[in-house]
């Protein structure tokens, strides 16, 4: 059967693929564009599950909000590349997922993978043609959804597409709040307060503390008073409220809080592959393995 244009340009259509691509399909299928589109669907989740021991570690944060702001879903999508990361058909993945996520209200990753993204393909399915398109390995690594409660507001703050924050504030103004999120941005407390810092995490750093103390040769008191005076300053270099306010050192976010009577509930702050180990790549041999399609 003669393969037109028309249907080269229906198939791309449907799949997005590349037009050489769609050409071989659809002479393999004799013309039969359903046909070449499962074919098509198939090739991809072979081509996806070749790729999906690459390391993602690139990728982007998106944040989306209902049109009243009572609700908010931060989403990090991870791919190989910055190159790919900046790319239209990528964010516009990330951001159609993002929007999915606030509509469906999925309880965990494996819901999200499961429910339907565009016309009877689930997101996963989008994914693993995007993967097979592209050329290189994707994945949705985490989101969070926030619901306001109490009267709070949330603030968002965006440093470029790498960086994401989420602040729950009661009180305040948006300024305030959009000034809250980029100190949480720019300096990366682990929580709200001294309060809430991890037992253990306090634990292990009074150790090393009472290691270094007892190198001094004092007394037993002394370095019991040394000890606890370099835990209450590590409390507030990890505890939001302790830190200095980026805008203003002399100024903690604490006593900025105090002076607006507002207080923060929450923040989340997602950061691109943080945790993630790279590889050493050679990227000569990444680009020849691109070519020859591996």
């Amino acid at each position: 059967m003669q393969i037109t244009a028309d249907m080269v340009k229906e198939l791309r259509d449907r799949t997005g693929a590349g037009m050489m691509e769609c050409k071989k399909a659809l002479t393999a299928s004799d013309g039969n564009i359903d046909a070449a589109v499962d074919a098509m669907r198939k090739s991809g989740l072979a081509k996806a599950d070749k790729r999906a021991g690459r390391v993602a570690a690139e990728g982007r944060v998106v944040i989306q909000a209902e049109g009243d702001g009572q609700r908010v879903v931060m989403l990090e999508a991870n791919c190989e590349t910055d190159f790919v990361a900046r790319g239209d058909e990528f964010r516009d993945f990330a951001e159609r997922v993002a929007n999915k996520i606030l509509e469906t209200s999925p309880v965990d990753m494996a819901a999200l993978s499961a429910t339907t993204l565009e016309a009877t393909a689930t997101v996963e399915e989008v994914r693993q043609g995007l993967v097979a398109k592209i050329g290189e390995n994707m994945a949705l690594r985490r989101f969070t959804v926030l619901n306001s409660s109490n009267g709070s507001r949330f603030a968002t703050y965006l440093h470029g597409t790498r960086i994401g924050v989420v602040v729950e504030l009661l009180g305040g103004s948006a300024e305030l709040g959009k000034d809250i999120a980029m100190h949480v941005a720019a300096s990366r407390p682990v929580c709200v307060s001294a309060s809430q810092v991890p037992e253990e995490l306090v634990a292990k750093e009074r150790a090393i503390f009472t290691a270094l103390s007892a190198e001094s040769g004092k007394p037993p008191a002394i370095i019991e008073k040394m000890v606890e005076g370099r835990v209450r300053k590590f409390l507030d270099e990890v505890a939001l409220t302790g830190q200095p306010f980026v805008k203003d050192p002399n100024l903690t976010v604490g006593k900025l809080l105090a002076d607006q009577k507002a207080s923060v509930v929450s923040f989340v702050r997602y950061e691109v592959g943080e945790g993630i180990e790279k590889k050493s790549a050679d990227f000569a041999a990444e680009v020849m393995a691109q070519v020859r399609g591996d």
